[in-house]
């Protein structure tokens, strides 16, 4: 696994002609994105989904007769995938790839699927709604290294990247990022829980919490920052608040052991769903 996100750049074409097949919450997250670049974006959604201007939406794949697509988006539900993704093998150009969103489908499922096409598997996660996503990326069965340069840039659209060299890292990547929102909103309610039992009122307490999550985070985000420990250290006079606060969040490592439980208990439903 690369040991670092890679930051946007700028755009790579490599594909003209892009088609999306499915376009829920993820899919929609990601498009609001996609349609910055050039590309001729097509949607195939049977629920008619809003999409941006520019965008072609058609409801069925008989819809796109005979032309091809150089990017064919799987973005349907995995238990979908046989289904409906065997129609869009004739819909894939010469030379183009598949990128699939889908997770619990492996890329070598997906291939066979789509007559042994080239297959790139990537998860996103739902900040990429906002271009401050992180997704996964791995090279499946065909995909040569052109298909994963253009995968990584389109999906850095979306936010950051990281690369890996098999499913089983894409699992441990879904387990940290791709399930990792939906910790952070956890933890945040959790503490504005927390302020309202101080005094505050419901507003008050997700202003000052959000305000404080986003302060640090983008603090820990300059360059040059130092260590999370360092910054931690920073903040935390002996005998003071912070190391009071502190004793009670993680003074047994409990909170230590809960976030690796939990980090634990998503990868191993994301290798079951595989």
């Amino acid at each position: 696994m690369k040991k670092s996100l890679k930051a946007r750049k700028r755009i790579l074409v490599i594909t003209k002609t892009v088609c999306i097949v499915g376009c829920g919450k993820m899919g929609s997250a990601l498009l609001s994105q996609w349609v910055e670049g050039p590309e001729a974006i097509t949607v195939v959604d049977p629920a008619g989904s809003d999409v941006p201007e520019g965008v072609t939406l058609v409801t069925d794949c008989a819809e796109i007769a005979d032309r091809t697509f150089d990017l064919i988006v799987a973005a349907v539900k995995p238990q979908l995938i046989d289904e409906v993704m065997p129609d869009y093998a004739a819909h894939l150009a010469p030379g183009g790839y598949v990128l699939s969103i889908a997770a619990g489908y492996s890329a070598a499922r997906l291939s066979k699927v789509m007559g042994d096409a080239p297959v790139i598997r990537t998860m996103p996660n739902l900040p990429a709604a906002i271009g401050r996503g992180v997704s996964g990326i791995c090279p499946g069965p065909h995909a040569t290294a052109a298909h994963t340069t253009h995968a990584e840039s389109f999906m850095r659209r979306a936010g950051s990247t990281i690369t890996v060299d098999s499913e089983e890292k894409l699992d441990r990547v879904t387990a940290v990022a791709g399930s990792g929102p939906g910790y952070v909103f956890e933890i945040a309610r959790a503490y504005a829980e927390a302020a309202m039992a101080q005094g505050f009122d419901e507003d008050e307490a997700r202003d000052m919490v959000l305000g404080t999550i986003g302060g640090a985070i983008a603090m820990a985000s300059e360059a040059g920052a130092p260590s999370l420990e360092e910054l931690r250290n920073s903040v935390t006079s002996k005998g003071g608040t912070t190391a009071a606060g502190l004793a009670a969040l993680n003074g047994d490592g409990g909170l230590s052991t809960r976030l690796h439980d939990t980090l634990q208990a998503a990868y191993e439903r994301a290798v079951e769903l595989r």
